[in-house]
């Protein structure tokens, strides 16, 4: 019965660590940018004597969905959002690394510092976005970042950055805890020139709240039916050691 007491064990574990993946994924559900995740659990046949049909749960890692999310037109002249799957932002993550988002929720703070909703710095070409008072603020689709000084009249625009954009394949990325994308080996993404934005749009999370319930209802009732396994297993090794003491 110690098989079978594994067996729920591991699956239970296993169930788990998905339902806090799926829970993760609902809490971002309006997350602008958000990729949401998923555990890669392969099943493995148990081996040795018994029955050929028991198979254990063998966790793999987490693995994030790369698809994009819808588009919404907001107006709003620092929501950007990337055009098609390819391309992310470079921002600086809370332990100084370099990142990459989807996130493009911008807004500027009173030093002028570019920042995404999670307040982030945003980098372009010569580091962290920085951008003086000014009358107007416009960000072309290349991520070229243009005002009108403060006091002067629109023939006077003038570039003060470019949003920094790079490419790297779902292969090579991987999600910190933190929520923001790395690269695998620890390497730098490189800029590309070919990445187009859109100003006023922004890009909403790719997770899709109806599915990530009915995957919470039908992990919960997995995760049931594997504490019941326990139980059976525990129950019949009782009823064996009773049966051994009667002999």
């Amino acid at each position: 019965m110690d098989r079978l007491l594994y067996i729920g064990m591991t699956a239970a574990k296993n169930t788990q660590l998905a339902q806090t993946t799926n829970a993760n994924n609902l809490a971002n559900v309006s997350t602008a940018g958000f990729r949401g995740d998923f555990q890669n659990v392969l099943s493995q046949q148990v081996d040795g004597p018994g029955m050929a049909t028991r198979f254990n749960s063998v966790y793999q890692g987490e693995t994030s969905d790369f698809s994009v999310g819808s588009i919404m037109a907001t107006g709003r002249q620092l929501d950007v959002a990337i055009r098609g799957d390819k391309g992310w932002f470079v921002v600086t993550a809370p332990d100084g690394s370099e990142a990459y988002s989807r996130r493009g929720d911008f807004h500027i703070t009173s030093d002028g510092m570019l920042l995404n909703g999670a307040g982030q710095p945003v980098m372009g070409d010569g580091g962290p976005v920085a951008i003086p008072e000014h009358e107007s603020l416009m960000i072309g689709e290349d991520g070229t970042v243009s005002i009108v000084p403060l006091g002067q009249g629109s023939e006077s625009l003038s570039t003060v950055d470019r949003i920094r954009l790079v490419d790297a394949a779902p292969n090579q990325l991987q999600k910190g805890e933190d929520g923001l994308m790395r690269m695998r080996d620890g390497g730098s993404a490189p800029t590309s020139a070919d990445i187009r934005i859109s100003s006023g749009n922004l890009e909403a999370s790719n997770v899709n709240s109806v599915d990530a319930m009915v995957n919470m209802i039908s992990l919960a009732r997995q995760f049931e039916m594997q504490v019941k396994a326990m139980s059976t297993a525990e129950t019949v090794a009782e009823t064996g050691s009773r049966l051994m003491r009667m002999e």
